[in-house]
């Protein structure tokens, strides 16, 4: 494959690579091939992907191939390679949450998702990075180590599928899967300028997504997503991993809301994007600006949601069959010694247990739930809310960690842009909209309710376009 070739498939979203696949213009293995090669040249800097099979892909690569020639294929994703967040399963696979007591602990079957991206003809080239049990909203971990961001490989991709993040920001696979319970798709897919789309409660199995969340509340906050290098892409592969199809939308029937001046931190440049999107937006929609239900204690909320039970059963995973100390292993890894828990997942873990709330409280909660989730099922009905994902663009490694787990609470700054999808179950598709002073991508998130995500898509695909959406990194290191 010449050079010219080897770049744009790269450059290619899978709906266009499957085209150029079915026209013959391309093989399933010239492309797969790229994306391995492309993997192989930038991985050694980034640390994106932890588990690969490369020999596997190829072979089935060639099998598509053969197939197609034969005029046997069939499937949407047909001889298309893609790329995962290492927590779901995958038949002759680690998965391992980043502890290093599960390496080599290889899985029999598919996760569901898995089992349905394979049955539309999917090659899966290798799993990508998680911190330790998706815990956290930085990518590092103590058995595979830290994923830079390839724009700049001293800031952070987020997490806690940032591995996947940055794999699609290179053009590492056509497309990708992560899974998301306090922004795991929206921070690294903001941070590294990719597509990426949160589903709503229960709307995607979570079957075979590693670790599996216990309590109710939890399960809620849970969605499981693309990510991607366009919406149309996000759009395809969420037809393919979700429960039901969304329902058909007339996008013009839709009002856009805009938060008002919140008091959060926000740096000038998303608030100038935000207020040219609003202009943009408003020569086609009704344009609003309110503080939605129960924005301001979602993020609080969030935050003791993930402390029920002090978290136990993720102390439990993360500990194996040691005793479970999260203040010996944090002290032995600030002090640099040799440990089996990385600090984020450790400290992460006494912040639970200082934040777990009651039985009474955790009652508190539900009732509020139940009756929160009515009154926002009215407010956004042909609604969608148009919100920053952080902040700022990506910031150094180790800020976001001291950001968010901060006993000073500091949380309730930072996530209430992204918590607030979470704990309401919402769905929510970040889209990159430019870039900061320095060239870091910054995106926006497109939020609404269960059966409107055929508006979000519609939407995000006018700011795709607009705003030129997803632009691979030609990394400085290479």
């Amino acid at each position: 494959m010449t050079t010219l070739q080897h770049t744009s498939v790269l450059d290619m979203d899978a709906v266009q690579l499957k085209a150029e696949l079915d026209s013959g213009q391309i093989t399933s293995r010239q492309a797969t091939e790229a994306y391995i090669a492309q993997c192989q040249a930038t991985n050694p800097a980034v640390n994106f992907l932890v588990e690969e099979r490369f020999t596997k892909a190829l072979a089935e690569a060639d099998q598509a191939d053969k197939e197609r020639n034969t005029m046997k294929m069939t499937g949407k994703l047909f001889g298309v390679p893609i790329s995962m967040k290492e927590s779901f399963d995958v038949a002759g696979m680690q998965t391992t949450g980043g502890l290093p007591y599960r390496k080599g602990q290889m899985q029999t079957t598919d996760a569901e998702i898995v089992r349905r991206l394979k049955a539309e003809g999917a090659i899966l080239i290798g799993k990508t990075n998680t911190p330790a049990l998706c815990f956290c909203q930085e990518t590092d971990n103590a058995l595979y180590g830290r994923t830079n961001n390839p724009y700049d490989l001293s800031r952070t991709v987020g997490g806690s599928s940032g591995g996947e993040g940055a794999a699609i920001a290179l053009g590492a696979a056509a497309a990708g899967i992560g899974s998301d319970i306090g922004g795991s798709i929206r921070f690294p897919s903001h941070f590294t300028g990719v597509i990426g789309f949160k589903s709503g409660n229960s709307q995607v199995s979570s079957i075979g997504s590693y670790p599996a969340e216990e309590h109710p509340l939890q399960q809620r906050m849970l969605g499981i997503g693309p990510m991607t290098k366009s919406v149309r892409d996000a759009k395809l592969l969420y037809s393919i991993i979700a429960d039901e199809l969304p329902m058909e939308n007339e996008l013009n029937q839709y009002t856009v809301t805009f938060l008002p001046d919140m008091k959060l931190p926000l740096s000038k440049e998303t608030e100038g994007f935000l207020q040219a999107i609003k202009g943009f937006l408003s020569t086609e929609f009704p344009i609003r600006e309110d503080i939605p239900p129960h924005f301001q204690e979602s993020a609080e909320l969030w935050q003791e949601i993930m402390s029920i039970d002090g978290a136990s059963g993720a102390a439990v995973e993360a500990f194996g069959t040691r005793p479970i100390r999260p203040v010996r292993e944090f002290l032995l890894d600030k002090a640099g010694k040799q440990t089996d828990l990385h600090r984020y997942l450790s400290w992460a873990l006494i912040g639970a247990s200082l934040f777990k709330p009651s039985a009474e409280r955790v009652a508190e909660i539900e009732t509020i739930i139940e009756k929160g989730d009515a009154e926002l099922d009215r407010y956004l009905d042909k609604r969608i809310l148009v919100l920053p994902v952080y902040h700022t663009a990506a910031l150094s490694h180790g800020i976001v960690y001291k950001e968010l787990f901060s006993i000073r609470k500091t949380f309730l700054q930072y996530i209430p842009y992204v918590a607030y999808a979470n704990v309401w179950g919402l769905p929510a598709l970040t889209i990159p909209i430019g870039a900061d002073r320095d060239g870091m991508p910054l995106g926006v998130q497109l939020v609404s309710k269960i059966g409107n995500e055929d508006a979000l898509f519609a939407l995000g695909a006018r700011l795709e376009e607009e705003y030129k959406g997803y632009s691979r990194v030609i990394p400085s290191f290479i």
